[in-house]
């Protein structure tokens, strides 16, 4: 099972250095992300618009350890639900309607179901709100058209290997349309 260090998730921060180059198309940026990977530089990574299938396997990022967390808080939600059902209706209420067993599992069926996808989904948000820091105080937009339809590719200074002449030949070789070069913002 693998689980993100929060350090990772806070790569960016105000002081950031790097280059970064503009791609046009989905193509573009597969291929670029692939040939930066075999560059082997470390910490890169692509800015998109909309998700790329195949981006994490070509960059090489590991699987998310999010959904052990849907898992785990889906079964706590389904225990939940389960043992607040029984322990009402078996213990605190008994009643013998019809001569019915106290414990009527069936007829608990879609509260359990109800609290098991509540709690999933509640701390899946929460997990990828904590693991992603968000809301931020404040993130540098490094060019509007990522939100759009761009794509960008990022290499920070702290990557290994980083020159940035030889970076931004680089990207330049890869293909980018704009290659800019990010310092630090003066406060």
């Amino acid at each position: 099972m693998y689980l993100p260090k929060l350090e990772q998730f806070h790569k960016y921060k105000e002081t950031d250095e790097g280059v970064f180059g503009v791609f046009e198309t989905p193509e573009a940026i597969l291929s670029a992300a692939e040939k930066t990977k075999q560059k082997d530089y470390e910490g890169f990574d692509c800015l998109l618009p909309y998700p790329v299938h195949g981006i994490d396997e070509v960059m090489g990022t590991p699987r998310s350890g999010l959904p052990w967390i849907t898992f785990f808080a889906g079964l706590f939600g389904c225990v939940i639900g389960t043992s607040f059902q029984y322990l009402t209706h078996a213990y605190d209420w008994p009643m013998n309607i019809a001569g019915k067993s106290l414990n009527a599992w069936f007829a608990y069926v879609p509260i359990i179901f109800e609290i098991t996808v509540f709690c999933a989904g509640i701390y899946t948000v929460a997990a990828l709100a904590y693991l992603c820091a968000i809301p931020k105080a404040s993130r540098r937009i490094l060019h509007k058209d990522f939100t759009s339809h761009r794509f960008g590719l990022w290499i920070p200074k702290s990557a290994k290997g980083y020159n940035e002449s030889e970076v931004v030949s680089f990207i330049k070789s890869l293909g980018g349309a704009e290659v800019t070069v990010v310092k630090p913002e003066n406060k």
